[in-house]
């Protein structure tokens, strides 16, 4: 019976690349994650509605809004699932701009990617129940 309860992590960005990033870079990891890709704003808050999960990634730039609008969407429909904004837009006020829209996380590529996996499992212990928080649950090697 598996202990580590496997993280689902919605990964919002157009460009599929970025979602397979994200998954090969946690299973290198070895932190247990289905990541699901969605390609725009509007999937992505669809399925928030829908469905549980435990982190959204998300680029700045989507074709049908930014990254700014769907955090704020989140926080105003009163999701409290944390987001990660992993993008290239690395100006201080986008940064700002996310932050104040309720985002928990800003990485900019590629100059923060060696500390994408300590902060993803940052946001999960935020967002897992404290019994969990326990090391058998933890992300942790399969």
């Amino acid at each position: 019976m598996e202990l580590v309860p496997q993280a689902r992590i919605l990964c919002v960005d157009e460009d599929r690349y970025s979602s397979d990033w994200v998954k090969r870079s946690l299973n290198s990891a070895k932190v247990s994650a289905s990541v699901v890709p969605v390609s725009s704003g509007r999937q992505a808050f669809s399925m928030l509605g829908k469905e549980s999960f435990d982190l959204c990634i998300m680029e700045y730039p989507l074709p049908d809004m930014t990254g700014v609008q769907l955090c704020s969407l989140m926080r105003q429909s009163g999701s409290c699932v944390p987001v990660m904004f992993l993008t290239a837009m690395n100006r201080p006020i986008d940064r700002e701009k996310a932050l104040s829209s309720g985002a928990d996380d800003y990485l900019c590529k590629p100059d923060d990617l060696d500390v994408f996996v300590p902060a993803v499992k940052r946001l999960l212990r935020k967002r897992w129940p404290i019994y969990i928080q326990t090391p058998q649950y933890m992300p942790r090697a399969a």
